[in-house]
């Protein structure tokens, strides 16, 4: 019985230490997403002076729009993880990819690919990389990868000629049920947003007006627009990695909380049997020691 006792405060002890480490894993995916949310919140209102820009330049000017059609090359720019712990965040962003990539006809699309573990996850569902990016290790990383791939298109953009490029944007994102993979249109700029943005009226008695080429403003309006688009995705990519870390370290947290239960419950009920069986020892002892004196007091009189 001691042996069996022994054993399960081992066991314990080893799913004591667990429980500490999964709790500080879940604190620390609460740590983390605070930052990246910030991150997310800030480039927002960014990107919604880059949209009154682009407002007030409709105003003034009507810019020559390229069509998807014309595009002399198609990017998927793919944001994943490399830190673990997240359960199949990537599997599920590639199976996305991979179904939206087959039912969209795409046959010939460079993906850059944000993260080694994302690749392997395309790899195994027969999509080719062009290039690998390094995810943010924190929230000023994230500016910084915006930048290299906002030069990498360029280098793309420059490489397709006058023909353009067409670039969407693949990333978990938050919703309702806690975080999906999504994939929207970065360029070119959605037809909706441009009538959107157009059929806004100018709030000002002063009409928009600028001094700089046309097509220059145009172009530093919609570099800001991309750069903002990838820090967004970036961003909340990374807060729905920590959520579901989160989500991953609570389940685990209630395994290991079960588990400590039920090794309390046997060594409880462990300990239990060993005192019933001592106080049964003791009764059966007392009562041998009774009848023995009983005996010997009848012997004494007989």
């Amino acid at each position: 019985m001691s042996q069996t006792l022994e054993a399960l405060s081992r066991q314990k002890d080893s799913l004591e230490s667990i429980h500490g480490i999964v709790h500080t894993m879940k604190t620390l995916s609460v740590i983390n997403a605070a930052p990246y949310e910030q991150a997310a919140r800030a480039i927002e209102a960014y990107h919604g002076v880059i949209l009154d820009g682009l407002h007030a330049f409709l105003s003034a000017a009507r810019p020559v729009e390229s069509t998807e059609a014309a595009a002399g090359l198609r990017v998927l720019v793919v944001f994943g993880s490399d830190h673990g712990l997240c359960g199949n965040y990537n599997e599920r962003t590639a199976s996305h990819v991979a179904e939206h990539l087959s039912a969209a006809g795409r046959g010939e699309t460079a993906i850059l690919c944000v993260g080694a573990q994302m690749v392997d996850a395309l790899g195994d569902r027969s999509l080719g990389v062009t290039s690998t990016f390094l995810p943010a290790a924190s929230a000023e990383g994230v500016g910084r990868l915006a930048n290299n791939l906002t030069r990498c298109l360029d280098e793309m953009q420059k490489d397709a000629g006058g023909r353009g490029i067409a670039v969407d944007l693949a990333w978990m994102a938050r919703d309702e049920a806690g975080y999906a993979p999504r994939i929207a249109t970065l360029l070119p700029l959605d037809p909706v947003l441009v009538a959107d943005l157009r059929r806004r009226p100018w709030k000002s008695r002063s009409l928009p007006s600028y001094a700089m080429p046309s097509t220059d403003l145009f172009r530093a309006l919609l570099r800001a627009h991309v750069f903002a688009s990838l820090v967004r995705a970036a961003a909340e990519a990374m807060v729905s990695e920590n959520a579901a870390r989160l989500a991953l370290m609570q389940q685990a947290e209630q395994s290991v909380e079960d588990r400590l239960d039920g090794l309390n419950t046997k060594a409880n009920a462990l300990r239990q049997s060993g005192i019933t069986t001592e106080l049964l020892d003791v009764i059966v002892g007392f009562e041998a020691m009774k009848r023995a004196r009983e005996r010997r007091q009848s012997d004494a009189r007989a």
